[in-house]
């Protein structure tokens, strides 16, 4: 019997070793797979961080251009227009862009963005952000 036992302590140890293995090798994939979350959610969050910064940064030139080309004109309509791009520049300067944790962030973003269409729909021009950048990007100097 005494061979039998044998046996079983290295069936036992072969178990313990194979679960031990298997907890070593779930721990060391979950830190990688913690490390490369991090790493993907960095880069895809300053990747989108970036486009929400063009995007902003383009409606405030857009506006404040227009606001200097309308300021001179005394006529309701312009007068109008120039009410709707201060609302549009004061949106801008009260939003949370700048922290990206903030809950109003979105809030603000939809807000902007609504704001302007409704600004080039006063100005008649195309209100598609895509569109401006792709012109910018074909100009040269």
């Amino acid at each position: 019997m005494a061979g039998g036992q044998g046996s079983d302590d290295l069936f036992d140890s072969i178990l313990l070793a194979d679960e031990r293995f298997r907890g070593e090798g779930y721990q060391e994939g979950f830190e990688r797979g913690t490390q490369r979350g991090l790493r993907d959610g960095r880069r895809h969050g300053a990747s989108h961080g970036a486009r929400l910064s063009s995007e902003m940064s383009f409606y405030h030139g857009f506006a404040v251009t227009w606001k200097c080309l309308l300021q001179q004109k005394t006529d309701e309509k312009s007068r109008k227009r120039v009410k709707a791009l201060e609302a549009l520049l004061g949106l801008i300067m009260n939003s949370h862009l700048d922290d990206p944790q903030s809950v109003k962030l979105q809030e603000d973003t939809e807000k902007l963005r609504a704001k302007f269409r409704q600004v080039c729909s006063m100005l008649s021009v195309p209100t598609d952000f895509k569109e401006y950048v792709r012109t910018a990007e074909k100009t040269s100097f």
